[in-house]
Protein backbone atom coordinates (compact mmCIF):
# COMPACT_ATOMS: atom_id res chain seq x y z
CA UNK A 1 0.00 0.00 0.00
CA UNK A 2 2.96 2.31 0.46
CA UNK A 3 3.46 2.48 -3.30
CA UNK A 4 0.00 3.96 -3.78
CA UNK A 5 0.31 6.76 -1.25
CA UNK A 6 1.79 10.11 -2.09
CA UNK A 7 4.64 11.02 0.22
CA UNK A 8 5.88 14.15 -1.54
CA UNK A 9 4.81 17.73 -1.03
CA UNK A 10 3.40 18.36 -4.52
CA UNK A 11 -0.17 18.87 -3.33
CA UNK A 12 0.65 21.43 -0.67
CA UNK A 13 0.29 25.15 -1.31
CA UNK A 14 3.36 27.09 -2.27
CA UNK A 15 4.67 29.42 0.41
CA UNK A 16 4.86 32.17 -2.23
CA UNK A 17 1.94 31.86 -4.68
CA UNK A 18 3.06 34.99 -6.54
CA UNK A 19 6.24 33.16 -7.56
CA UNK A 20 4.22 30.39 -9.18
CA UNK A 21 2.01 32.94 -10.92
CA UNK A 22 5.07 34.76 -12.26
CA UNK A 23 6.52 31.49 -13.53
CA UNK A 24 3.24 30.59 -15.20
CA UNK A 25 2.92 33.99 -16.85
CA UNK A 26 6.51 33.75 -18.10
CA UNK A 27 5.79 30.28 -19.49
CA UNK A 28 2.62 31.56 -21.17
CA UNK A 29 4.54 34.47 -22.67
CA UNK A 30 7.19 32.13 -24.06
CA UNK A 31 4.51 29.84 -25.49
CA UNK A 32 2.81 32.80 -27.15
CA UNK A 33 6.12 33.92 -28.64
CA UNK A 34 6.83 30.43 -29.98
CA UNK A 35 3.34 30.26 -31.51
CA UNK A 36 3.85 33.67 -33.12
CA UNK A 37 7.20 32.63 -34.63
CA UNK A 38 5.70 29.40 -35.97
CA UNK A 39 2.75 31.28 -37.47
CA UNK A 40 5.09 33.75 -39.20
CA UNK A 41 7.22 30.88 -40.54
CA UNK A 42 4.13 29.04 -41.82
CA UNK A 43 2.76 32.18 -43.46
CA UNK A 44 6.11 32.86 -45.13
CA UNK A 45 6.31 29.29 -46.39
CA UNK A 46 2.80 29.45 -47.83
CA UNK A 47 3.49 32.80 -49.50
CA UNK A 48 6.72 31.53 -51.06
CA UNK A 49 4.93 28.38 -52.26
CA UNK A 50 2.22 30.51 -53.88
CA UNK A 51 4.80 32.67 -55.64
CA UNK A 52 6.65 29.56 -56.81
CA UNK A 53 3.42 28.08 -58.13
CA UNK A 54 2.61 31.23 -60.07
CA UNK A 55 6.10 31.26 -61.58
CA UNK A 56 5.74 27.58 -62.55
CA UNK A 57 2.37 28.17 -64.24
CA UNK A 58 3.66 31.23 -66.12
CA UNK A 59 6.77 29.32 -67.21
CA UNK A 60 4.67 26.40 -68.45
CA UNK A 61 2.41 28.77 -70.38
CA UNK A 62 5.41 30.57 -71.90
CA UNK A 63 7.19 27.38 -72.90
CA UNK A 64 4.04 25.92 -74.44
CA UNK A 65 4.30 28.55 -77.20
CA UNK A 66 7.54 26.96 -78.43
CA UNK A 67 6.03 23.51 -79.03
CA UNK A 68 4.10 24.63 -82.14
Amino acid sequence: MTLLTHTGRAFERSPYPSVKQAQMSAANAQLAMIKRVCLIALTSLLALSAVGGIIAVKTAAYLSHFTH
